[in-house]
């Protein structure tokens, strides 16, 4: 953050910078901002544990290939899973869970800049302690990558890129239009997330794995080293929750534009 200050008998401008420290300190400064984190910190873990745990044990401890049975069950579980961990963080944090939507609420001007950096931290941590947890949870060579994201055979870069902006975008609209609204969300909303996060699932699991979330695919990717391809489901997730964004601000709040 900058101030100036214009000394006018001198005939010049002063620019004063904030340090990047004091700024996260003073984002800290509050008992309030601290249990945000720990909120995202740990509603990412869970979410991490429950959907790439999913993953990792249907295909390696009970073997099955991605058919549509399996591939239901997957969404289901990425879906109650972060229905209820939504809700459970919502009045602690927001129920954020996912980098995407943290970038959304920075675009929407939701959120300041300094605080979603926070967020995101929060969440890449928790994503990455799950899926360090899982590593001692899944028995010694049925860990597979730990459900962690790549493109599916025949997926180019383009399409797979093109399908997490996509579902980003869905997951995202559905979180502003419910979970980050003026008031709280009753059940019928936050169903609506739950079964966004399937619908999209369903869609993207054979493609890409349905990222939608750069926290998911960050954490089993720094356990396990499977890094190929990752910046798609960073670049994908994020351009397409900022497209959420704006739109969602362009129709839901004409009178500001």
């Amino acid at each position: 953050m900058a101030k100036s200050e214009a000394l006018h008998d001198r005939g010049m401008v002063v620019l004063k910078l904030r340090s990047p420290a004091t700024t996260v300190k003073d984002e800290l400064a509050s008992a309030e901002a601290r249990r945000a984190l720990m909120g995202e910190f740990l509603g990412s873990l869970l979410f991490v544990i429950f959907g790439a745990g999913t993953v990792a044990i249907t295909g390696g401890m009970l073997a099955e290939r991605l058919d549509s049975a399996r591939l239901l069950v997957i969404a289901l579980a990425h879906g109650l899973a972060f229905m209820l961990l939504v809700a459970a963080m919502l009045p602690i944090s927001g129920g954020h869970l996912n980098p995407a939507v943290t970038f959304a609420a920075m675009v929407g001007r939701r959120m300041s800049f300094t605080k979603g950096v926070l967020y995101i931290v929060a969440q890449c941590a928790g994503a990455a302690a799950a899926a360090l947890v899982l590593t001692f949870v899944i028995p010694a060579g049925t860990q597979g990558t730990l459900g962690a994201h790549a493109l599916a055979a025949k997926v180019s870069l383009g399409g797979g890129l093109l399908t997490e902006v996509v579902v980003t975008f869905m997951l995202v609209s559905a979180m502003l239009a419910t979970a980050m609204g003026p008031a709280r969300p009753a059940a019928l909303g936050l169903a609506t997330i739950g079964l966004t996060c399937v619908l999209t699932m369903l869609f993207a699991g054979p493609l890409t794995g349905g990222s939608m979330n750069p926290a998911r695919s960050f954490g089993p990717a720094f356990v396990m080293g499977a890094w190929k391809d990752q910046w798609i489901f960073w670049i994908g997730p994020l351009a397409g929750g900022a497209l959420a964004a704006c739109v969602h601000e362009l129709f839901a709040s004409p009178d500001k534009h």
